[in-house]
């Protein structure tokens, strides 16, 4: 990440980790339930796009959740935690309140003028439901982190450290995640977004990543050893979840495949992704602004599609390509260029107007940086 050793593995988890949301929610708007949640939706709907989306909406989230807390770490390395509430009051509440206010209200507003219901201005967090949650931790664990992060050979680091020198041992992590579940016993897993199952698990695994980091080592030559093996039990357990139990398999299954597809992902990107690009430095920085900005994007993508002549599943892939062209094209030629509204979108001020992408740090809610 800096001078500690940057880890683009995770700056690309991080970015596929949003690509596979804004999938995700673009596919709801081929659902019949769509409309319900505010979103624009096609009367032909794909039933086959919603059982791929049901391979990855177990882990998607929590994947994040992890990254978030993993990013906390690296973040202290830098600032005390004085410094650091500042920053993150300013990179998550500011672009939170702004969205309440400006993003989730328009995105409302345009399903409204799409059915020729009533127009009303409606603040709410929506989509973004996320950012709160990852405030709230940080306020919460944060004596806990600058605890850890003063003294990484206290007693637990070491003995985690210890335990992690047999790769198998990584599976003990999913016990807590595993009693979660099932104290909290949510109706489905998947449903984090406004369920206190959704905050106790996001608190949880954002615990976990900030551990992970800091094992060093320790957790990254455990996911290396692991990845394969936790690829197979995972892709095993999503065929039984699918097939045999139709979507919701009992927790204690559903939350082992989770993990294990977060444990592969993690020792997939450690093996292979760990390499700087400068493709990487630009999305690394957009990713926020995307986040923040797909939803109004994908409506616009939807109104686009709907009326066209031509199968449903192509009419998926333009919407797709309508949601990220647009928030890409939005971060490129007006949030990244002016400086007023960039904290709005989680970036910090440019100090200089030529200053490049890869001067442009950020450290926000959803970066490992």
């Amino acid at each position: 990440m800096d001078n500690l050793g940057r880890r683009y593995d995770i700056d690309w988890l991080r970015v596929i980790a949003i690509w596979l949301l804004i999938l995700y929610h673009v596919t709801i708007s081929f659902q019949p339930f769509a409309r319900f949640i505010d979103y624009i939706q096609s009367e032909q709907q794909v039933e086959s796009l919603w059982i791929a989306a049901q391979s990855i909406t177990i882990w998607r989230l929590a994947l994040l959740f992890f990254v978030s807390g993993m990013g906390v770490y690296f973040a202290l390395a830098r600032r005390n935690w004085k410094q650091l509430l500042l920053e993150r009051t300013v990179r998550i509440l500011l672009p939170l309140i702004f969205g309440f206010f400006t993003i989730v209200p328009l995105y409302k507003y345009m399903k409204q003028a799409y059915y020729g219901e009533p127009l009303a201005y409606e603040p709410f967090a929506g989509h973004l439901w996320f950012l709160a949650n990852i405030f709230a931790y940080v306020l919460l664990l944060m004596p806990i982190f600058y605890y850890l992060k003063k003294r990484p050979d206290h007693v637990i680091l070491r003995s985690l450290r210890k335990l992690l020198n047999y790769p198998e041992s990584l599976f003990l992590f999913i016990i807590p995640v595993i009693i979660e579940a099932y104290v909290l016993d949510p109706g489905r897993f998947s449903q984090l977004a406004y369920t206190w199952h959704g905050f106790w698990l996001g608190l949880l695994v954002f615990f976990m990543g900030f551990c992970f980091i800091a094992m060093g080592e320790s957790f990254w030559k455990a996911v290396d050893q692991l990845k394969f093996t936790c690829l197979v039990i995972a892709v095993v357990l999503c065929f039984v979840r699918l097939f045999v139990y139709e979507v919701d398999s009992p927790h204690f299954l559903t939350v082992i495949e989770a993990m294990n597809w977060i444990y592969a992902a993690f020792g997939f990107g450690y093996a292979y992704l760990n390499k700087p690009s400068r493709v990487l430095s630009y999305l690394s920085v957009a990713v926020y602004p995307v986040y923040i900005l797909h939803s109004v994007f994908q409506q616009l993508g939807m109104m686009a599609v709907i009326p066209l002549n031509v199968p449903p599943g192509l009419k998926f892939v333009l919407a797709v390509i309508i949601t990220f062209a647009g928030c890409y094209l939005t971060y490129e030629l007006v949030i990244r260029r002016i400086n007023v509204i960039r904290p709005l979108f989680g970036l910090k001020f440019l100090p200089k107007k030529e200053a490049v992408v890869s001067q442009d740090a950020v450290t926000v809610p959803i970066d490992a940086k």
